[in-house]
C-alpha cells in the first residue's frame, strides 16, 4: 500500500527556534510550509534550556539582592524560595509561549504534522504517521541534546534536562563541567540554597571566554561558598548510603552528595533522520556541515541550530533560518556574520562577550593590540560592603584603536552588552567610545571611560 503524500513548498523537521523561525519567514513570502514536531514546540531553548533556565536566574538574583538588603537597612528575613510556587510560575510562563506558537503557525497556514519525521531523499519526508511529504526544500533543525559521561555509574547523575524537573535544590550538589551549563547552573543553585561543588576537568572555566574574566568570575564563586576543583579527571560514580561520591583517575574519592549533574557537553540529533540517504554530509562530531547561508551539500536541504557546526546560540538558530528562508523564497540576503556574535554566559554574577578575546586578538594581530581595562566594585555592592567586583575589559587594533572585543563580567552585563555589540560591529574605535558622554553613576559607563 503506498503511504498517502502530501506537497508544499517547505518541509522542517523540528520544531525548535530556529525551525519555527524558517517556518514563519517561509511562510510569511508566501510558502506552504509544514512542520514536523513530536513533541512540545519551542525545542530545547523555550522547554528545557534558555527560558526555564534565565527563570530560575532571575530568582537566585532576587535572593542574592535580599542578601544584600539588610546590610543596607532593610529588615527582612533570609530568603527562602517556595519552589512548588515558583515552579508553577515558570510553567505558567512557558505555556504562553507555546499558545503565542500555536497562534502565530495558525496565522501563518502553517501545517504542523506531530510526528517525527526522517528524509527519504532531497525532497520526500517520511513520518512516522505513515506519511510522506514532497517538497522543494528541506529545512532541518532537530537540535542537540545532552551528553552523559561513558564512565562506570555514570547513570547516578544527572542531566541539564533534569534540573528542570527538580521540586527543591539539593544540599550538596557536584556539578561535572567547566563549561556555560555547567557554570549557569552552579551559580545559580548555590544562589537558591545548595551547597555546590564544580568538577572540571580542564585548568579554568569557561574555554571560549576571556580567561582573565573567567579567572575573576572563578574568584567570585570561591567567595560565594562554592568550592571548584580543577584538572579533576572522573573515573567513576559510586554509590554512597543515601548520596554518590566522585571517584578521579588517581583513585581519589570525593565527599558525599546527595545529587550529581553532568554538564559535559552536547551531542546533535543527527542519527536515524536519513541524512545518509539523502547523502548529507556531517563532521566527525556528527553536526550538519552547512554553507554561510545554513545551506548543505545537497540541492534543496537546509539545515539550521544546534544540529549544524554553527555556533550553537538560540539567536543564531533563528538568524540563520531566516535568512536562509529570504534568500530562497524571498529577495536575497546577506550571509549571518559568525563572528561577531554577541552572547552572555548567565552566571553570578553574568559574563558577557562580543567578537575576539585577548588571546584570540594577539593571535591574530600580534603587537598591533591594545587592552584596556575597568576592574571596579558595583555601586550597590559598595554600598552593602559585599566583595563583589566587575571587571570590564575592551580589546582594541591597529593605531586608531578599533575595537575588535569587548568582555564583561559584572552586574548588568547581559544587558549593558547589546548595544555596544552594535556599536562593535559598525567598527567602533576607542576614540568613538570616549566622544560617548557617559551616563553616571551606572556600570555601563566604565566601557566609554576605560582609557
Amino acid at each position: 500500500m503506498t503511504a498517502p503524500q502530501r506537497r508544499f513548498d517547505l518541509v522542517v523537521i523540528g520544531g525548535g527556534s530556529g525551525g519555527l523561525a524558517a517556518a514563519f519567514r517561509a511562510a510569511s513570502h508566501g510558502a506552504r510550509v509544514a512542520l514536523c514536531e513530536p513533541a512540545l514546540l519551542g525545542g530545547t531553548c523555550v522547554n528545557v534550556g534558555c527560558v526555564p533556565k534565565k527563570a530560575m536566574w532571575l530568582a537566585a538574583d532576587l535572593a542574592d539582592r535580599l542578601r544584600l538588603a539588610k546590610p543596607l537597612g532593610f529588615d527582612v528575613p533570609s530568603p527562602a524560595l517556595d519552589w512548588p510556587k515558583f515552579l508553577a510560575h515558570r510553567q505558567r510562563y512557558i505555556d504562553g509561549i507555546h499558545a503565542a506558537y500555536r497562534r502565530k503557525l495558525d496565522e501563518h497556514g502553517i501545517t504542523v504534522v506531530p510526528a517525527r519525521a526522517r528524509l527519504l531523499d532531497a525532497h520526500s519526508v517520511a513520518c512516522d504517521s505513515g506519511e510522506v511529504l514532497q517538497a522543494e526544500y528541506v529545512v532541518i533543525a532537530t537540535g542537540g541534546r545532552p551528553r552523559r559521561p561513558d564512565v562506570p555509574g555514570a547513570e547516578l547523575g544527572g542531566m541539564s534536562d533534569d534540573v528542570f524537573e527538580w521540586t527543591a535544590p539539593p544540599p550538596r550538589l557536584a556539578i561535572v563541567g567547566g563549561g556555560y551549563i555547567a557554570v549557569e547552573f552552579a551559580g545559580v543553585l548555590q544562589a537558591l540554597g545548595s551547597q555546590v561543588e564544580l568538577f572540571v576537568r580542564g585548568t579554568r572555566l569557561l574555554d571560549g571566554f576571556d580567561a582573565e574574566l573567567a579567572a575573576r568570575l572563578a574568584d567570585d564563586y570561591r567567595q560565594s561558598g562554592m568550592r571548584l576543583h580543577f584538572g579533576h579527571r572522573l573515573a567513576a560514580v559510586e554509590p554512597d548510603d543515601e548520596g554518590i561520591r566522585l571517584r578521579d583517575e588517581t583513585g581519589a574519592t570525593s565527599d558525599r552528595f546527595d545529587a550529581l549533574l553532568f554538564a559535559t557537553g552536547r551531542t546533535p540529533n543527527s542519527d536515524d533522520l536519513g541524512l545518509d540517504a539523502a547523502g548529507v554530509a556531517r563532521d566527525e562530531r556528527g553536526r550538519i556541515v552547512v554553507d554561510a547561508f545554513n545551506a548543505t551539500n545537497v540541492d534543496g536541504v537546509f539545515a539550521v541550530g544546534d544540529i549544524t557546526t554553527d555556533p550553537a546560540l538560540t539567536p543564531v538558530a533563528i538568524a540563520a533560518a531566516r535568512r536562509a528562508m529570504d534568500r530562497v523564497f524571498g529577495d536575497g540576503a546577506r550571509a549571518l556574520d559568525r563572528e561577531l556574535v554577541p552572547t552572555v554566559v548567565f552566571s553570578k554574577p553574568p559574563l558577557a562577550r562580543v567578537g575576539l578575546d585577548e588571546a584570540e586578538a594577539r593571535a591574530r594581530h600580534g603587537d598591533a593590540v591594545h587592552v584596556y581595562r575597568a576592574d571596579f566594585r558595583p555601586m550597590l555592592h559598595a554600598l552593602a560592603e559585599s566583595p563583589r567586583r566587575s571587571l570590564f575589559k575592551l580589546v582594541c587594533v591597529g593605531e586608531e584603536r578599533r575595537v575588535v572585543g569587548l568582555h564583561l563580567l559584572g552586574e548588568g552585563a547581559d544587558e549593558i552588552l547589546q548595544g555596544f555589540a552594535v556599536a562593535v560591529k559598525l567598527g567602533a574605535t576607542l576614540d568613538d567610545l570616549h566622544d560617548t558622554v557617559a551616563i553616571h553613576p551606572t556600570s555601563a559607563e566604565e566601557v566609554v571611560l576605560m582609557r
